[in-house]
This record gives structure tokens, C-alpha cells and sequence, in this order.
């Protein structure tokens, strides 16, 4: 009976541990699988994040040469910026410097200036006290012959004007203000007159359909020509010569009273004595003895009164103007100052 009993109890621990070991190896055997299916996958999950991560390193690489190439152009910018600052910086500099200096002579200027002006006032003082002292002694006559024919010493017995008129820098920058007042104040001494015409030095009309023609003398045309006289700048080589010419050659005649009013400020032509002799031979006289155009010349300092400015066109300037109003039955007066 023993016997029996353990022959049963040992064929059931038997029968037990076959069936534990096939679990155990189906266990195992399941991992392996999956192991083994893992390891299948794998490598074209890792091909795809490779295939990914090269795009993504493309890209990145194609952003950095963007950026390099943006920052070299901002560093040529950037130092293009410096040197422009720079160049400023010493133009600012020199600027400073040309401002002391100019402060300094002006400064200077302004007492000689006032010297100036109170020995011009008491020459004009003097001078109207003669010229009525003459007047007394002369009489009516001659007063009132005075008054009728010149201005300041300047005839004023025509019927046509002619304004030839330096357009060049030069006045335009430090002398156009006055070039206004005389023009103003020319046209005042004549209130009414028969034809005007006005031209640059060069002999450009400043409005071309009256070309060779008369502008006619009224309120509104004076008003018209000097509002254009303001913004009126064609070129000019600062030499009358031309104008001057051009003016005899189209407006002479012999049966008109003809002045031509010359405003400028230095000769730049070759030879005065040429220009003399031009003019002489062109601006015939009549039976008379009488120049058929009267000359006159209203020169202002510029050259004189700029540091920089050569002197000696200026000074040309006055010794042919000098010459041809005086050889043209007119008169030269040379202004003291630019100054408003």
C-alpha cells in the first residue's frame, strides 16, 4: 500500500513538472520571438531617423550660409557706415574751423564796417551840402536841367531799357538780394518808358517769345520781371561781353534813346582792350557824336568780400566797366557792400 502510494505521488510530481517546464519554454521561447521581431524592425526605423537627420542637417547648414552671407553684407555696410562717419567727422572739423576763422574776420568786418559807414554818411553829408551850394550859385536852370535828366549822376533821358544782368554763382549766392533792390530802384527812375528788355551775360533772354522784341512798359510787366528775376539762373561764364553785344547788335537804331544797365560782379574774358574795341565798333555814334546805346555799369564786391574769391576779377570788372561807361556816355557805380 505504501508502496503504491508513493509510486502515485511520484508520477503526479512527474506530470507537474512537464507541465512546468513547457510553460517555462513557452515563455522563453515567446521573448526569443519578440526579441527576434524587435531586432527585424529596427534597422529600418533607424534608416528612416538616419534619412531625417541628414534633411534637418541640410537645412541647418543651408540656414547657417544664409546667415554668413547676410552678416558679411552687414559688415560691408557696417564699415562703409564708419568711414562715412568719419569723413564727416573731419568735415564737420574743418567746418568748425572755417567758422572760427570766418567769425573772427567778421567780427573784424563789422567795426571796420561801421568806420565805413559813418565816414560814407558824412561824405554824403558833404556831398549834398556842394551840390546845393552849387545849385545856389548855378540857378534854376541849372536845377531844375539836374532834375530832369540824372539821378545820382546817372542820365535818365531814355526811352529804352535794357537790363544785361551776371547770372553766375557768385551773385546768385552772396549778391541776389541787391541785385533785386537795384533793379527796383533802377526802374524807378524811369516811370514810364517805351520797351524793356531784359538779358543775362550771356545773352539769354529772360523770356524768350520777346526775343529781339520790346517787353511793353506796364505795372504788371515790371511786377512779372521781378518776381522771375528771383528764380531766374541760366549759365553764366561771369563775363558782360556777350550780353553787352548781343544787346547793341539786336536793339541799336538811331531813331531810339537806348540805355543798357550792366550788373555784375567780375570780368572773365581775355583782353579789356578787345572788348573796348568791339564794342566801340558797334555801337556806332550818330550825327551828334552820341553813342545810339548809353552804357551803364552797377558792379557789386563779391570778389571782394568772399575769402577765396580771386580779387582780380573783380578789379577787372570795375576797369572795363569803368571804360565802357565812360566811352558810352554812361555812368559806373561800384557798391561798398553785399549786405541786405
Amino acid at each position: 500500500m505504501s508502496r503504491r502510494k508513493k509510486r502515485e505521488r511520484r508520477d503526479s510530481f512527474d506530470g507537474f513538472s512537464l507541465s512546468f517546464l513547457d510553460v517555462i519554454c513557452c515563455g522563453f521561447g515567446a521573448i526569443i520571438l519578440l526579441l527576434v521581431l524587435t531586432k527585424i524592425g529596427e534597422p529600418r526605423a533607424l534608416e528612416d531617423l538616419r534619412v531625417e537627420l541628414e534633411g534637418l542637417v541640410a537645412k541647418l547648414q543651408e540656414e547657417l550660409f544664409e546667415i554668413r552671407g547676410e552678416t558679411n553684407v552687414f559688415e560691408r555696410d557696417l564699415r562703409t557706415k564708419v568711414e562715412q562717419l568719419s569723413t564727416e567727422r573731419e568735415a564737420v572739423a574743418r567746418l568748425r574751423g572755417d567758422l572760427s576763422k570766418i567769425q573772427g574776420e567778421f567780427a573784424a568786418t563789422q567795426e571796420l564796417s561801421e568806420v565805413n559807414d559813418v565816414v560814407e554818411g558824412r561824405l554824403v553829408a558833404a556831398q549834398q551840402e556842394l551840390t546845393e551850394e552849387m545849385q545856389r550859385l548855378l540857378g534854376r536852370s541849372y536845377r531844375r536841367q539836374q532834375s530832369d535828366s540824372t539821378v545820382g549822376g546817372i542820365p535818365v533821358d531814355s526811352e529804352y531799357i535794357i537790363f544785361i544782368i551776371d547770372t553766375s554763382g557768385s551773385m546768385h549766392n552772396y549778391a541776389w538780394h541787391q541785385v533785386t533792390r537795384k533793379m527796383q530802384e533802377v526802374l524807378n527812375i524811369y516811370p514810364k518808358v517805351k520797351g524793356i528788355q531784359v538779358m543775362n551775360d550771356m545773352g539769354q533772354y529772360m523770356f524768350r517769345n520777346y526775343s529781339g522784341k520790346w517787353i511793353p512798359d506796364t505795372p504788371g510787366r515790371r511786377k512779372v520781371i521781378l518776381d522771375r528775376l528771383s528764380t531766374w539762373a541760366p549759365f553764366s561764364n561771369s563775363s558782360p561781353v556777350e550780353g553787352i553785344t548781343r544787346a547793341i547788335r539786336a536793339f541799336a537804331s538811331p531813331d531810339k534813346k537806348i540805355s543798357l544797365y550792366v550788373f555784375g560782379d567780375e570780368f572773365t574774358g581775355d583782353s579789356v582792350d578787345q572788348v573796348i574795341e568791339t564794342v566801340d565798333r558797334i555801337n556806332r555814334r550818330d550825327k551828334d557824336g552820341n553813342r545810339l546805346v548809353r552804357i551803364h555799369g552797377i558792379g557789386f564786391p563779391v570778389m571782394f568780400s568772399r575769402i577765396g574769391f580771386q580779387e582780380n576779377t573783380g578789379v577787372r570788372f570795375a576797369m572795363l566797366m569803368r571804360l565802357l561807361c565812360r566811352e558810352n556816355g554812361g555812368a559806373f557805380v561800384g557798391l561798398s557792400s553785399v549786405r541786405r
